[in-house]
């Protein structure tokens, strides 16, 4: 039987049947084996997106699956193909379109949030979603094809060069992958995370990570770059606290580079950023080239991707999974198994 998760608001998940919707021209019908929970499905779970969302919604976009059915027009594809989604579905006519900039449309919709997601047995999306799968790589790893893809867009905008000195704020599971692409691209990495958990795994796996609470951040980087300071830092923690930070770790014309989604308006010292010719980028999710990348780094093993993998769950343990990352702890990244 087809199954799925619905948020019904307050906090509120319902398992039930799944629907199963026959492909239209230019769609693909596809079997979900595994979807990662991201940091927007909790938002959402938090009820912060209720105005956006059409409830009950299924959530869910971080997946890997097999091609279990095929639209007119979609024949490039066949039966059994492992894929993974690019969870956009742009206008195609707005400035940023045109502009060729679709990824960032002004009237973006995002599966799993503006339309059903892939918490189900069976997800309908559109053919040009669909990235395929190498067949060394695992399905598994394939669920986090999409997170790594941010990473590698990130990095790529950042311009990251071997020898640069980075600092990642916030150790998170996109903060982890950012600072794990950067690395292979040969920049001196050093994550900064609150979390001890977060702070013992990063270092386990091959990056430098300090607690800001126990070590001062500032000082640790200014000695290791003998005071000039971070070429590029990555605030990916969302915080005030990160946002202030960045602008003391950066180098004279170094570079803040925004990933986190900020709840509210952060306060910034634009006077450092005048005194020391500072730069500020924004990046936002990934364009199909950096799913390509993605794929390509996930399929070659150069990653620890297991390591970052806390657990894998039924779909019917959504909720508890929401409860976990809410908690805190000892967690990373939870898959559902569908």
């Amino acid at each position: 039987m087809a199954q799925a998760a619905y948020y019904e608001g307050n906090r509120s998940i319902v398992h039930g049947r799944g629907e199963m919707v026959a492909p239209r021209a230019g769609e693909v019908q596809l079997k979900i084996s595994h979807c990662g929970i991201c940091g927007t499905d909790l938002h959402i779970f938090h009820g912060a997106m209720d105005a956006r969302v059409a409830m009950p919604l299924v959530m869910g976009h971080e997946m890997s699956g097999t091609v279990h059915e095929v639209g007119e027009g979609a024949q490039d594809y066949e039966l059994g193909d492992k894929v993974v989604v690019m969870p956009l579905a742009p206008c195609g006519a707005c400035p940023a379109c045109a502009a060729g900039h679709s990824h960032i449309c002004h009237n973006l919709n995002f599966l799993g949030i503006d339309t059903p997601g892939a918490f189900q047995s069976y997800w309908t999306v559109p053919a040009y979603t669909l990235h395929r799968m190498p067949a060394q790589l695992s399905l598994a790893h394939g669920a986090l094809i999409e997170p790594l893809a941010v990473a590698c867009h990130d990095v790529r905008l950042a311009d990251v060069k071997r020898g640069d000195q980075v600092v990642v704020i916030g150790g998170g599971p996109i903060g982890m992958l950012v600072a794990l692409v950067a690395q292979q691209a040969g920049a001196d990495v050093i994550v900064s995370e609150i979390n001890p958990y977060r702070v013992d795994l990063a270092n386990r796996i091959g990056l430098r990570a300090i607690n800001p609470g126990a070590t001062d951040l500032l000082e640790f980087v200014m000695q290791r770059t003998n005071g000039a300071g971070a070429d590029i830092v990555f605030e990916v923690s969302g915080s005030q606290a990160g946002a202030s930070l960045m602008t003391e770790l950066l180098r004279t014309r170094g570079l803040a580079v925004i990933v986190a989604i900020f709840a509210q308006q952060p306060k910034l010292d634009l006077f450092r950023f005048f005194w020391r010719e500072l730069r500020l980028k924004g990046v936002r999710v990934y364009e199909s080239e950096d799913f390509k990348t993605a794929i390509d780094v996930a399929a070659s093993g150069a990653l620890p991707l297991d390591e970052l993998i806390t657990d894998i769950r039924p779909l019917s343990a959504l909720k508890s999974g929401f409860e976990d990352m809410d908690q805190g702890g000892r967690v990373m990244k939870i898959l559902l198994e569908l």
